[in-house]
């Protein structure tokens, strides 16, 4: 959908857990002959949290950006907690966030959006509209994620992908005269692929205080190979809807940063005539880091000079759901 709504980023910041787990390491735990992970899944490295919560490496990420932007933690109008894995069921980790950051008698609002590995582009979505509409001023988007508590040995397809990491943006309404923009946003989901890519316990279906509750259902699951499949009968048609002429060719956008999904994932991306050199990668040092991946890719592409003010940026991945998001925007 073409909106071409005002919206610019004026602060970036990430953390990154100081703990760095080899290949080597995932390797043994998996039972896997070494080489397997990087030839398999791209990932030389990842980072994982040890005494962190993903509230504090939220508010970590927020800090850089806030200083980016020059804006004290005070001056948020709104905080939103853009990840796939919370902290806790109840409260909302956008409040633990808001705490963190000093702003615990506050009252500025703090929210949630979930949508998976989509949850940053969703909430940068939902960021544009509120701004342009007069709500907000300067909005916090953070995206935390701590998913290798969760990973599944005996699944060493996905367990070997995971990485933790935060990052987050402030944004604002940009002004007259200034060219940053969020022109496009489009978002679908086919929930009949929600099976393929689930943590079935936590929530009241399978609840651990229910009699006969299987650990397991605790742990992260993905049917890669299905997710792969079901993605590539729907993606040309989408990316038409996104933007039209970009199954194709990137026409006039300067660069890519698309979630760091999987090796095959990126490589997918060729097959649309997509410039190799403008399609952004973090996978092979920080592995798939959930909603955290597009925000803490953005932040390396600007910090490595790959992307300047007034170049056209596209954000686009997959969800579970199974779901499929993008947005075209002026940097």
């Amino acid at each position: 959908m073409q909106l071409n709504l005002p919206l610019k980023i004026i602060g970036l910041g990430r953390y990154l857990p100081p703990r760095i787990v080899p290949n080597s390491e995932l390797e043994t735990i998996c039972a896997l002959p070494s080489g397997w992970i990087e030839r398999r899944n791209g990932v030389r490295e990842r980072r994982w949290a040890t005494t962190e919560t993903a509230s504090f490496m939220a508010a970590e990420a927020a800090r850089e950006a806030l200083d980016e932007a020059k804006l004290r933690p005070d001056q948020l109008s709104l905080i939103i907690n853009a990840s796939g894995t919370p902290e806790q069921a109840i409260p909302d980790t956008g409040a633990l966030i808001q705490r963190q950051l000093g702003l615990g008698k506050s009252g500025i609002p703090a929210m949630s959006v979930h949508t998976t590995c989509l949850s940053f582009i969703t909430a940068l979505d939902v960021a544009a509209t509120y701004i342009n509409a007069g709500r907000y001023n300067h909005i916090l988007i953070a995206s935390s994620e701590i998913s290798s508590c969760g990973i599944n040995p005996k699944e060493p397809e996905s367990a070997t992908l995971v990485g933790d990491a935060a990052a987050a943006v402030v944004v604002t309404r940009a002004t007259e005269g200034d060219s940053s923009s969020l022109h496009h946003a489009h978002f679908k989901t086919w929930g009949e692929g929600a099976a393929f890519t689930s943590i079935r316990g936590g929530g009241s279906a399978r609840h651990p205080a229910k009699p006969g509750h299987n650990p397991d259902d605790d742990l992260f699951h993905m049917d890669g190979p299905a997710v792969l499949r079901m993605v590539r009968g729907l993606d040309e048609l989408f990316l038409e809807e996104l933007y039209p002429g970009l199954s194709k060719s990137l026409t006039d956008i300067d660069l890519v940063v698309p979630h760091q999904s999987s090796k095959v994932g990126l490589l997918l991306l060729q097959r649309y005539g997509w410039p190799e050199a403008k399609i952004m990668r973090t996978l092979h040092q920080l592995g798939n880091c959930v909603a955290a991946s597009i925000p803490a890719t953005l932040y390396q592409s600007v910090r490595d000079g790959n992307l300047q003010r007034g170049q056209k940026l596209l954000l686009v991945g997959t969800g579970a759901g199974l779901s499929i998001g993008g947005v075209v925007m002026t940097y």
